[in-house]
């Protein structure tokens, strides 16, 4: 008798080639292929350091080559050549992109019909937009845990040293004034930008194995929020107290590791006493100024700001429908600064439509999370995560009401995590049942077996 050639190729019984396609499925999707469009995510990564890690105030003969705009270009030509082969497609992109994408093409139709100065208005519009092209990006290409573990690491690292260079530089320097550069050279955009990572420094502290590792995001922590009160941002101290507020709700109540809030007080109350002497003086002069140059300086500051406040309503009302151009309330204003609310400052160089569409975009990343939470079977890493975007989305939410941070980076990055989080998680179990089905279903019998 004449034995029938097996097809079972796979060597595993009952599988046959159903496990050879399963086999094949697993090893060709990209989000499983660690080395899959590993260039484009090389030059986003590149982004990101650079952006957050600022090497050129540490390594100024880097500047000649323009890290920045060396990057930025990169990155924008990775996402060119990487349409169609990417894990997810631009038809995959959340509702929070296409947000995101009409706010920068109104400012781009703002900055042209721009009232004051349509040159300065565009090239403004033009460097913001970057943060537009790796959002897609980071959606595109970030498929994993890991790689999104990755891109976050690089903000909170970044930031960490950011501080800590800052206060070996500068800290004889009022309020860390210029001792960097970029946004961070601000005390009060360098305020809010360690608010917005701290959260992040937590998570890996608690998601660390290694005892030195969490030793040594103990110290990162300690650094950031020293330099915040060195900043004296009397902003981002408000937006820590509410954010941090949060994150122990989150990692410490919820979590159930009561620790934290001890140690968080008495952190605060030592910082406060150690290098918190300007930051009070600035507190107490804010509403009736003081004798002391730091009280009066506070007070000032509170003046001028009110009144900005009431210019860029003014703003607008008259000019509603496009603003005046990205970045040119400054000029507007006459006093060469901007609205310290970044609901007003998005407003008055984009007008309303724009400043719609800013509100339902970061609305959108707390819907994300609100959907994460939905999810069934989250991993203890992702619940973490969960928390630490919750908490910074949080703090850009109530710091965006004192500073002027509609055009930095780190919010829009924020909700990019979340998003990514979200389709991680949801792409999470499909893939697996797939998976199961296509190895453990039974091979197709011919018609009339029996």
């Amino acid at each position: 008798m004449q034995l029938r050639q097996s097809n079972d190729v796979t060597g595993i019984p009952g599988q046959g080639r159903a496990g050879v396609t399963a086999a094949k499925a697993v090893q060709t999707d990209p989000a499983q292929n660690p080395n899959a469009l590993g260039l484009a995510f090389f030059w986003l990564t590149a982004f990101y350091f650079v952006y957050c890690a600022r090497p050129v105030d540490l390594v100024p003969v880097l500047g000649v080559i323009q890290p920045a705009k060396l990057t930025g270009a990169l990155a924008s030509l990775s996402l060119i050549v990487s349409i169609g082969r990417t894990p997810r497609a631009l038809k995959d992109l959340p509702r929070e992109a296409f947000y995101f994408f009409g706010l920068v093409s109104l400012l781009f139709v703002s900055a042209l019909l721009s009232p004051i100065w349509r040159g300065g208005a565009f090239f403004a519009t033009l460097d913001f937009s970057k943060v537009c092209v790796v959002w897609i990006l980071t959606f595109l290409l970030v498929t994993s845990l890991k790689r999104l573990r990755r891109i976050i690491y690089l903000q909170a690292a970044s930031v960490a040293v950011i501080s800590s260079v800052a206060i070996l530089k500068g800290h004889s320097v009022p309020r860390l004034e210029g001792v960097m550069g970029g946004f961070f050279s601000n005390p009060n955009d360098m305020a809010f930008a360690i608010v917005l990572s701290i959260p992040f420094c937590l998570a890996f502290l608690l998601s660390a194995r290694n005892p030195l590792w969490k030793v040594a995001w103990s110290f990162a922590i300690l650094a950031m929020a020293a330099a915040l009160m060195l900043t004296a941002s009397r902003a981002g101290f408000i937006d820590l107290l509410i954010a941090g507020t949060v994150l122990l709700w989150e990692f410490g109540v919820k979590g159930k590791r009561l620790y934290l809030i001890a140690g968080a007080v008495i952190v605060c109350v030592g910082l406060m006493i150690v290098a918190g002497k300007e930051l009070t003086l600035r507190f107490d002069g804010t509403f009736e100024g003081g004798e002391s140059a730091d009280a009066s300086t506070a007070h000032d500051s509170y003046e001028q700001r009110k009144l900005l406040m009431s210019k860029s309503l003014d703003t607008i009302a008259h000019y509603p429908l496009l603003g005046l151009g990205s970045g040119n309330f400054v000029v507007d204003s006459g006093l060469w600064k901007d609205v310290h609310v970044s609901y007003l400052q998005i407003a008055a160089d984009g007008g309303i439509p724009v400043a719609i569409l800013y509100l339902l975009f970061f609305a959108r990343g707390f819907t994300n999370l609100r959907a994460l939470r939905r999810q069934k079977n989250l991993d203890s890493e992702t619940i973490l995560f969960a928390g630490a975007l919750r908490s910074s989305l949080i703090g850009f939410v109530v710091g965006a009401c004192f500073a002027p941070e509609a055009y930095q980076f780190f919010p829009y990055f924020t909700v990019c995590y979340t998003s990514v989080l979200l389709a991680i998680v949801k792409e999470r179990e499909p893939r697996a049942a797939k998976a199961a089905i296509a190895v453990f279903s039974p091979l197709r019998q011919p018609e009339g077996a029996y």
